[in-house]
């Protein structure tokens, strides 16, 4: 099984690429995009990622390293409540999610779902059930974005000024293949740039405070916290001009931080 997720990549994991279309009926058709956060970084290991988002339970066979290139369609730590206890659970996910509607891999295949735009979501067939019941925190250290000057794409990374890990607004859902075997996958909430990244890039992930992540968890609300979905305050992050080699996922490590 995973021998066939990791052929199916969608190959998003170049920031500027097109979209060739979208997924489901009602979907437009979105001829030229640029993907908003196609690359994030986590420093923290399973034990900081537990101590900072209150994971009592951390599974001991579950192994999560630091990775300074998180690209798409790699597997990544993600934060939601346990069904039937309550309690927040760390599990392993695929970044690009696929939906629970999907019948076959293939129907997916060249079609962005690492990023769900907030305008509409609730509407999305996408996205309106993973909004309404399934919505998860991922976690990271920062992220990163490219400015394209004329045909040359310049890469910056983004981090909250105390350096503290931090959650992405995430939504997530499970799809059963044809065999039976069950995948669970994940996609980042964009929306517009706050001050500090709008002169890069026109969007950014939603990023929430730690006093909205028992209420962003919850499952089954019957309103869901779209006021939630909003630009992070520029003056608690920092940005600067990184490692161009970031641009390839073939490179990973703490030198991808490194000032251009």
């Amino acid at each position: 099984m995973l021998h066939i997720l990791w052929k199916f990549s969608l190959k998003l994991c170049i920031s500027g690429s097109e979209v060739k279309r979208s997924l489901g009926k009602g979907h437009a058709r979105t001829r030229y995009a640029y993907f908003m956060c196609g690359r994030y970084y986590r420093r923290s290991d399973k034990q900081r990622i537990g101590d900072a988002f209150n994971i009592a339970d951390l599974p001991s066979s579950l192994v999560i390293s630091e990775d300074y290139n998180v690209a798409p369609t790699t597997f990544q730590p993600v934060i939601r409540n346990e069904k039937e206890t309550g309690e927040r659970e760390l599990v392993l996910m695929r970044w690009g999610l696929v939906p629970f509607f999907t019948k076959q891999l293939s129907d997916v295949k060249g079609i962005s779902t690492i990023n769900a735009r907030s305008e509409g979501i609730e509407k999305s067939r996408t996205w309106r059930t993973p909004f309404q019941k399934r919505r998860c925190l991922v976690p990271a250290d920062g992220y990163f974005e490219w400015k394209h000057i004329d045909k040359i794409k310049k890469p910056y990374a983004f981090k909250m000024r105390d350096e503290a890990p931090f959650a992405f607004a995430g939504l997530w859902d499970a799809w059963k293949d044809p065999a039976g075997e069950w995948l669970q996958s994940y996609s980042l909430i964009t929306t517009d740039a706050n001050e500090l990244a709008s002169d890069v890039i026109d969007r950014m992930p939603v990023i929430l405070h730690p006093r909205d992540y028992n209420r962003w968890l919850e499952r089954d609300s019957e309103r869901p916290p779209v006021d939630l979905l909003r630009p992070f305050e520029s003056e608690q992050m920092v940005k600067w001009a990184c490692n161009p080699l970031v641009g390839s996922v073939k490179n990973n490590g703490p030198e991808m931080l490194n000032s251009a």
